[in-house]
């Protein structure tokens, strides 16, 4: 299994789970995730703004202590107390007593230092083990490292796929050198790139899918981490068995001329 470690000594597969607009079918999602999980693809994502913590709880209710659960609060809470506020929910919903990492989810009004206090206090209090960002750029990112107990952010997640490498040019290189794995969200492209024929063309080589190959390139990277969703018991399967799935250079060189790499700063995507 491709890991990665986080500041704290946590290790992960660099395959997690996301879970963005799941809920609809509760029971076969939640039976994917765990499932996931026993196939070693423990860090499963949510947010209390996708509004399926409570599904996410179910699913690792039997096996919380094998799992790594990933939450984020709305920089509408994001207040020193509004931030303690939402995780307090968060682990009610989650039927939990600590996150694994709970992140702000993207920018907003409250200072980002507020926010950063109220992390630092909810780790000291056991209620999260780590704390970090999401839909952070570079510039962002070094303002976070600034701040007291900034240096201490584990992670950042992203989008970033084929069709969006802008965090490429800077993010990804900004973060590894600064021992922040990048997490990268909708990695499939909300399932589009699937469709794409020349990456059909490069899954035939490996007797593999066209998700088969694109997750292991977007792990390629030994600093990032892709979360795709995972609603059924297929696509775990499927999304497992990518991992061991070698990308050669000639695949890499075709992928760079069907998605060519960014050769300029180009601003972040995403929220």
């Amino acid at each position: 299994m491709h890991t990665i470690t986080f500041k704290n000594g946590q290790n992960v597969c660099q395959l997690g789970q996301g879970t963005y607009q799941m809920g609809h079918k509760r029971n076969e999602e939640i039976k994917a995730l765990r499932h996931g999980i026993d196939l070693g693809m423990t860090l499963i994502d949510t947010a209390e703004m996708y509004g399926n913590e409570d599904l996410v709880g179910e699913a690792v209710r039997e096996c919380r202590e094998k799992a790594f659960l990933v939450s984020k609060v709305l920089p509408s809470n994001a207040s020193y107390e509004g931030t303690k506020r939402a995780c307090e929910r968060s682990l009610n919903r989650l039927g939990t007593d600590y996150i694994d990492i709970y992140m702000l989810h993207w920018i907003g009004h409250y200072p980002f230092s507020e926010t950063i206090r109220a992390m630092v206090e909810l780790q000291k209090e056991g209620k999260i083990l780590q704390w970090g960002m999401s839909n952070l750029d570079v510039a962002d990112m070094k303002h976070i490292l600034s701040l007291q107990h900034g240096e201490n952010c584990a992670t950042n997640q992203v989008l970033y796929n084929l069709a969006n490498r802008g965090v490429e040019f800077d993010l990804i290189p900004w973060c590894a050198q600064h021992n922040i794995p990048v997490m990268a969200y909708t990695p499939l492209g909300e399932g589009r790139l699937r469709n794409n024929k020349a990456i059909a063309e490069i899954a035939k080589r490996h007797n593999a899918t066209p998700t088969q190959v694109i997750l292991p390139w977007t792990i390629r990277n030994s600093n990032v981490i892709a979360i795709p969703k995972t609603g059924s018991m297929e696509h775990v399967e499927e999304n497992r068995h990518s991992i061991e799935i070698t990308l050669t250079k000639d695949d890499l060189r075709d992928i760079d001329n069907i998605f060519p790499a960014p050769t300029q700063k180009i601003p972040l995507a995403g929220w």
